[in-house]
């Protein structure tokens, strides 16, 4: 059993790390407060003084591989408990149980001392030593100092819009409920102020969830509005924008970051918009059982999912100011959104189009678009879009397990019903080429998306 320094206590202070060891394998470390120091007799050897437990495990979900180091974290029965990201298999990250009945590898951590120390051994017995130890990041660039890695952009002509400083973002007092904070996140037309509000009602949310008052939820006493405002943009209808090109030049790079970060500031009200205009939503009842409405657990993975697109907007935005523009520099259109009016009467089409139809759509392009980056050597591009890549495998996965969900309530086929809502609301063909591996990672095999066409063209 080798013992491996993962660094000094006093430089471990995120919340999670991957660890990347000497014989290729990847651990994930996680840094979480003691759940209840009172109750604590004797301290274990994972945890410090100041109230701080560490733990590590395998880096990819036993299950089918998912990315642990992005898995949600929840206390049950008096112990953490994380799930992977894509299908939502939990695992006790102290004994590696889970409910499911498979189990994942946990390794000592012994932190007395000054040390982060893992106690670790090579499957063929070899000496293993620590390459790097990771961070996580969760963190959002925001403007004006408030993020921790802006850097200053090289002087431009900007718009005057561009230039104003705005107010600051207001915040709904403490009995707002999660309608209420969807509604005004939805009507601020200040994208500083929607990444700023999104971030702070998942992190409110998901820590009030493990108190004795959790947030209320608001079902149906606020109305979103038809259409999110913008603030500043120039707007052409989807086939007047601009050719991004190859990636060669620096124009075209800003050009291909601009349109993906429009797609992510309307990806954002997307998320927010699914748990407001169905708060009420019931399953149709069935033979065997009644109507459901729809679990807590619905508009956590979505405010997750909103939370995730504020910081991939603000990754974007931030690396367009490095490379000398803004955004808005360029116009944008509303196409993302007229998808959502279409389907603004149902949650299934909704989840079908938006999650499962344009996500996966995503997750078909990202990589040949990060290669054009990459072969550019525009390598702080690059890491921002694997953040996004990665993590938008994981909103795919939300959208299949709620489909799924509701066709299991009331007795359905997720894959026809996925098939027909295509061939009710989106226009045109499901084309190739398709990232088969990143889709089956999401839940999605071919026969959601294979020889399937949409609302024929004009």
């Amino acid at each position: 059993m080798a013992l491996i320094r993962l660094g000094q206590l006093s430089e471990i202070r995120q919340a999670r790390y991957v660890i990347h060891l000497s014989d290729k394998k990847r651990l994930v470390l996680f840094r979480l407060p003691v759940i209840d120091p009172s109750k604590k007799a004797n301290q274990a050897a994972n945890e410090t003084d100041d109230g701080w437990v560490y733990y590590v495990m395998e880096a990819e979900c036993p299950h089918a591989g998912g990315p642990m180091q992005d898995s949600s974290v929840d206390i049950e029965d008096s112990a953490y408990v994380v799930s992977c990201p894509w299908h939502a298999y939990d695992f006790n990250v102290e004994t590696g149980e889970s409910s499911l009945g498979i189990k994942a590898c946990t390794f000592p951590v012994d932190v007395r001392g000054e040390y982060v120390t893992l106690s670790y051994s090579a499957e063929d017995g070899s000496d293993v030593s620590l390459v790097k130890l990771e961070p996580v990041s969760e963190k959002f660039k925001l403007k004006d100092g408030k993020g921790p890695n802006k850097k200053a952009a090289p002087k431009q002509e900007v718009s005057q819009v561009h230039q104003t400083e705005s107010a600051p973002a207001k915040y709904l007092d403490e009995n707002a409920t999660v309608c209420d904070w969807c509604a005004h996140i939805l009507n601020s037309p200040n994208p500083e102020h929607k990444i700023e509000l999104t971030a702070h009602l998942f992190s409110i949310f998901t820590e009030r969830e493990a108190s004795s008052s959790p947030m209320p939820l608001g079902r149906g006493t606020v109305s979103p509005p038809a259409q999110p405002p913008r603030e500043g943009l120039s707007e052409v209808q989807p086939w007047a924008t601009q050719k991004s090109g190859k990636g060669g030049t620096l124009k075209s790079r800003i050009a291909m970051l601009h349109a993906l970060a429009n797609i992510e500031l309307w990806a954002i009200d997307l998320a927010v918009d699914i748990c407001i205009r169905f708060a009420t939503f019931q399953t149709v009842p069935t033979s065997q059982g009644g109507s459901r409405q729809l679990p807590r657990a619905f508009f956590h993975d979505w405010l997750k999912v909103a939370s995730d697109e504020a910081k991939h907007f603000s990754l974007l935005r931030a690396r367009m100011e490095e490379m000398g523009s803004y955004f808005g520099a360029l116009p944008v259109h509303h196409g993302l959104w007229e998808s959502a009016t279409i389907t603004a009467h149902d949650l299934r089409a909704r989840i079908s189009i938006i999650a499962l139809v344009h996500e996966a759509r995503g997750l078909d392009v990202n990589p040949m678009t990060i290669e054009k980056f990459r072969r550019a050597g525009d390598i702080e591009s690059v890491q921002s879009l694997e953040v996004i890549h990665n993590d938008e495998i994981t909103h795919v996965t939300t959208g299949h397990r709620w489909l799924t969900w509701i066709c299991q309530e009331e007795g359905t086929d997720p894959v026809h019903v996925f098939r027909t809502n295509v061939r009710k609301y989106f226009r045109g063909n499901i084309k190739e080429p398709f990232n088969s591996e990143a889709r089956a990672q999401a839940g999605l095999d071919g026969r959601y998306y294979q020889n399937l066409e949409g609302v024929p063209l004009a």
